[in-house]
């Protein structure tokens, strides 16, 4: 090929390529430029600064040297001396580049081949970044492909200007695709790789139920309706929970639409998936009761601190609010975000009733005193000694049965169990070599002293290191189920936020921060919680 080919036939080649490959012509003609370029450095050496020009209306090609200005000459390919430039242009300075005009050329077999590979190269790479590009912004959205093939149980899915893959543990089960195959799918992710970018499909993600029901109920796209939250089992049952932003429209009516015709529509594109459709409250614990459905619910105890709700379904309740292999409460407790505890009133019944008698035993042996008396202390709600022996000691007196002098009496005791169990904790954690000054840490009690002395923290140093999760606990949730791991002060019933000042001021003491840092994360805080002006 000649530098002087038919300037025509060289934009029809860059105009059918851009077309086919579905990128910008002015690409593939930048990529024709450099394949010139680097075969003309292949002819005039390597070291020779050569650019070439190819103009996108008319096809004229200019191939140019491009010297560099300098006072003294050291490459001679490169670089042209001030003095011998100024006499091809008088307004040459030093860093200036001079053009000289190259002869059109002959590319040789090798050269054209190299310029081929360097055109090829510079295409494909456009190409996948048009395609990056492109399903980029697509991510969170639903698109529809064809089966190009299957792999090992994975679908590759034809875009018509880019290829997909749905890994199989992204179809629904039982779900079988052959060539040809219309599929609709989510995009849950674009990866930019080596091999280009890497476009995932999925089927079973909730968010595709979500996207099907937006596509299906024109309250949802319009926004009046809000989907709050999804759960699936894919290809099982799945719980949506919605809401809506009008009062006169009922979001779990709109969302089943005539007869079932919306629903059944999304049902249908899931391979007969059984949709519970709930709707959505503020209020927790009336949110996870309809969560539960189709079972009832008698009673539900909230712990907010630790997102865990213990319900209490009557007996003959139980199996449906579990479902089956667990799927309803495990759905229920995905949707919510709650870890929910499913008891019968039955059970319920008996572990209050084994609670009642484990507290009367205890203020019956730490305080001496009678079966009665200990019954009376539990059935007056009263939880533990520490309880009993700093409340108002009107509150005891005020109990039937009691006066004043019984209500001193039974103080008195409290406080002397108490120091009793104190001295013994005390002797334990020296015991154990844990160093009184950890006791100065705000919150830091001597029983967990000797948690801690057995968990070999027995320095402020020691204690500072601890992360908030150490102590506290943390949970981990896979497969749909929530796995809790406790913290080494767990069984003190020590809070997050006690246990993040209790940290702080452990690392204030051991001299890790200062008073200034806390000031500082102080004001940052406040900040970010004031509300921007308009």
């Amino acid at each position: 090929m000649a530098v002087s080919a038919n300037r025509l036939e060289l934009l029809q080649i860059a105009d059918a390529v851009a077309r086919e490959k579905s990128i910008d012509k002015g690409i593939v003609i930048a990529a024709m430029a450099d394949a010139i370029q680097k075969a003309a450095r292949s002819r005039y050496g390597q070291e020779t600064n050569i650019r070439a020009d190819i103009n996108p209306t008319t096809g004229e090609m200019k191939l140019q040297r491009l010297m560099e200005v300098v006072e003294e000459v050291e490459e001679f390919g490169r670089q042209i001396s001030l003095r011998d430039a100024r006499d091809r242009n008088p307004d040459a300075q030093v860093g200036d580049f001079i053009a000289e005009q190259l002869p059109p050329m002959d590319f040789g077999r090798i050269a054209a081949q190299s310029a081929k590979q360097v055109i090829v190269q510079k295409v494909r790479e456009a190409e996948r970044d048009r395609q990056y590009d492109e399903y980029k912004d697509r991510i969170g959205e639903i698109i529809n492909g064809t089966v190009k093939r299957v792999e090992y149980g994975n679908v590759i899915v034809d875009l018509g200007r880019g290829e997909a893959i749905i890994r199989r543990d992204e179809l629904i089960p039982r779900e079988n695709y052959k060539y040809g195959d219309r599929v609709r799918a989510y995009v849950y992710d674009v990866r930019r790789e080596q091999r280009g970018p890497q476009i995932f499909l999925s089927r079973t993600h909730p968010q595709f139920m979500a996207k099907l029901f937006q596509m299906e109920v024109p309250e949802i796209y319009d926004g009046i309706i809000e989907i709050k939250s999804v759960a699936r089992d894919p290809g099982s049952r799945a719980k949506i929970a919605v809401i809506s932003r009008d009062s006169s429209i009922d979001p779990v009516g709109a969302c089943v639409g005539m007869r079932g015709s919306r629903v059944q529509a999304v049902v249908g594109e899931l391979q007969g998936e059984k949709i519970d459709i709930i709707p959505w409250s503020h209020d927790a614990a009336s949110f996870i009761v309809n969560a539960l459905q189709p079972a009832e619910v008698a009673k539900v105890v909230l712990d907010e601190d630790a997102e865990r709700i213990e319900v209490v379904v009557p007996d003959d309740q139980l199996s449906l609010a579990i479902g089956r292999r667990g799927q309803n409460v495990r759905l229920a407790s995905q949707l919510t975000g709650w870890d929910i505890d499913i008891l019968t009133e039955q059970e319920e019944s008996e572990r209050r009733q084994k609670e009642f008698v484990e507290r009367s035993n205890l203020f019956m042996d730490a305080l001496n005193v009678d079966e009665m008396v200990g019954q009376v202390l539990a059935s007056e709600g009263f939880t533990s000694v520490e309880e009993v022996a700093y409340v108002d000691a009107d509150e005891i007196a005020s109990i039937d049965g009691f006066d004043e002098d019984t209500a001193s009496e039974i103080q008195a005791r409290a406080r002397e169990y108490l120091e009793r169990i104190e001295a013994e904790h005390d002797a334990k954690r020296r015991e154990l070599g844990v160093e009184d000054e950890l006791r100065e840490v705000p919150g830091v009690t001597t029983a967990m002293m000797v948690t801690l002395g057995e968990d070999g923290v027995k320095t402020v140093e020691d204690f500072a290191g601890y992360a908030v999760d150490d102590i506290v606990g943390w949970k981990e949730r896979k497969d749909g189920e929530t796995k809790m791991f406790p913290g080494v002060l767990s069984e003190h019933g020590v809070s997050r936020a006690d246990a993040e000042q209790m940290v702080l001021a452990a690392r204030l003491k051991a001299g890790w921060i200062t008073e200034d840092d806390l000031a500082g994360d102080a004001d940052e805080a406040e900040l970010e919680e004031q509300p921007a002006e308009a």
